[in-house]
């Protein structure tokens, strides 16, 4: 084997605070070599980020700091480098894609300007060289006309798109090792197999080594030569990926991989299924030729008509009681508004929303009143869901007394309940937001939703954010519940994986409309619609063998002609 690109040994990052110095990476040793994909995996928390910053002295505090350990970037000891040297060899020879495009990219500085800016600074290109060369850039990147979108602002891209264009912004610099920091975790799944698709290609062209730091399992397996599994700073296991996902060694790693939501190949009609078919019930929710609008901005000034927006397009559908459904479909497909549209958070433009026999549409009042006694939400984001200045228990006190079904003696025994039914210890209560991990917090956001004793819950994205380990935790919480309580869940997700572990029926939306439905099981073993063949074709399946699929003539990358809807 030839030389390592880069070689750490015994890398040591210690955090000095006024309580002492705690570790943070704890002496990893790893190499990287010429033209490899390193996975690096792990749940948050686990040191990932914070090893591939260390690298290049992007360190996210002054309080800590490389203690210890060898960084050879082919043969050069970056750690014995001087700053003005480390500013050449961040970006020039070794680049970065960080997770969120919108946070990382300028919002006030088109995006060819971003590109160009990295090649002038590292190449020494004049402006017209350093344009033209960042036209190539976004042209190998997937830009349909760089020409003209080269003067656009970010904001004018899609999430799929504001990633391409920090991956080649990444490029600009011609570096010699890239890091992509959860590239694709926001993504669609079309997205981001497209996304990841375009990184191999990259590391094919350019001969690039790339480091993937991921917690899905399932994108390393199709993307990544070795696999490195880190938790608390340590690394636990580290080789080729066939040898870590089929003979794992570590405790954590079989953990991991046994909790990788992977698609069966099969699977019969669930006894539960089969019994509720036998005994049809009136629905719980009925939406009829449901529309939502929305104004796209005016005409008023120019003289001429508004402009709209259809983000719901005559969606119908039935929701038994105690039914499990998915909503999936790409960002923009009409789930998440059609989800607020029910619950009345948003306004309907025409058509029928009937909850439990009560016509939101025509008995506004009522019906709201009815949907926010017995129906409720668990949001995506467990942090921004949450009052940060409540505790728990008085988050969960204040759904309590304003619901009015418990008298205020009772109250503290009913938060203590919830607190069980979700698996949290009951001295959470006295706990704040900021003090807890995000699979606790989305734990306290479901005890929120079960304090109004609901009939109906809508969980929308809610393990998008999540790790895998602590994915799988909430999908059997959700579970459990379901059974325990009899309720009714309608799951919106783009995870296919998850909704087919999860959910009794599945719901595919493509701009605005249902494009299909039926049984999990039905559905995803023959799907009917192209789209929906697509979406299930693009899921990163854990067997290594399994070749990425992108969907290319489906979606983003190719819209579908005719969506019309198969039942």
């Amino acid at each position: 084997m030839s030389a390592p690109v880069l070689s750490v040994r015994n890398l040591k990052v210690d955090v000095h605070l006024d309580s002492g110095v705690r570790s943070l990476i704890d002496g990893i040793s790893l190499d990287l070599g010429k033209g490899e994909i390193l996975g690096l995996v792990g749940e948050s928390g686990s040191g990932k980020s914070l090893f591939c910053r260390a690298l290049v002295r992007l360190l996210p505090s002054s309080l800590m700091k490389v203690e210890s350990g060898s960084i050879k970037l082919e043969g050069r000891e970056l750690t014995e480098i001087s700053d003005p040297e480390m500013l050449q060899v961040r970006g020039g020879e070794i680049g970065m894609i960080f997770q969120n495009p919108s946070s990382h990219l300028d919002p006030v500085m088109k995006i060819g300007g971003q590109i160009a800016e990295g090649i002038r600074y590292h190449q020494g290109l004049n402006a017209r060289d350093a344009r033209a060369a960042a036209i190539e850039i976004m042209t190998q990147v997937g830009f349909s006309d760089p020409v003209s979108q080269y003067d656009s602002y970010p904001h004018e891209f899609s999430g799929g798109m504001r990633q391409r264009a920090m991956i080649g912004v990444a490029l600009s610099c011609n570096p010699k090792i890239l890091i992509a920091d959860e590239p694709t975790t926001a993504l669609d799944v079309t997205i981001q197999a497209q996304i990841l698709r375009l990184l191999m290609e990259i590391r094919d062209q350019r001969g690039l080594s790339i480091i993937v730091i991921t917690h899905d399992l399932g994108i390393v397996a199709q993307t990544c030569d070795r696999i490195a599994v880190m938790r608390r700073g340590k690394l636990m296991e580290e080789g080729p990926k066939r040898t870590i996902l089929s003979r794992p060694q570590n405790p954590y790693t079989i953990n991991l991989v046994n909790s990788h939501p992977s698609m069966p190949d099969t699977t019969a009609p669930t006894q539960t299924a089969a019994a509720k078919l036998a005994n049809p019930v009136k629905p719980l929710l009925e939406i009829d030729d449901l529309h939502v609008r929305f104004p796209a901005g005016g005409g008023i000034l120019r003289g001429s008509t508004a402009k709209t927006i259809s983000a719901v397009s005559g969606v119908s559908l039935q929701i038994m009681p105690a039914e499990t459904v998915g909503i999936v479909g790409e960002s923009g497909s009409g789930k998440s508004t059609l989800a607020r549209a029910v619950l009345g958070l948003t306004p309907i433009s025409s058509g029928h929303v009937t909850f439990d026999g009560t016509d939101i549409a025509q008995q506004k009042h009522a019906g709201l009143t009815k949907l926010r006694r017995e129906a409720a939400m668990v949001f995506q984001d467990p942090y921004n869901a949450l009052n940060p200045r409540l505790t728990i228990g008085q988050m969960l006190a204040e759904v309590l007394k304003v619901q009015g079904k418990f008298a205020a003696r009772d109250i503290p025994t009913r938060i203590d309940e919830l607190l069980d039914l979700v698996g949290l210890e009951r001295d959470f209560a006295n706990r704040k937001p900021k003090s807890m991990s995000g699979g606790q917090c989305q734990r306290a956001g479901i005890a929120r939703a079960l304090a109004v004793d609901p009939k109906l819950i809508i969980a929308d994205e809610c393990v998008a954010a999540l790790d895998v380990t602590i994915q799988a935790q909430i999908i059997d919480l959700f579970r459990d519940l379901a059974r325990k309580m009899n309720l009714t869940l309608i799951f919106i997700a783009h995870d296919l994986a998850i909704v087919r572990n999860l959910c009794e029926r599945v719901v595919v939306m493509y701009r605005g409309e249902v494009v299909e439905e039926g049984r999990s099981e039905e559905l995803f073993a023959r799907p009917k619609h192209p789209y929906t063949a697509a979406l299930i074709a693009a899921i990163p399946d854990i067997d290594p063998d399994k070749p990425l699929v992108t969907g290319a003539n489906t979606g983003p990358a190719g819209p579908i002609k005719s969506v019309k809807r198969i039942p």
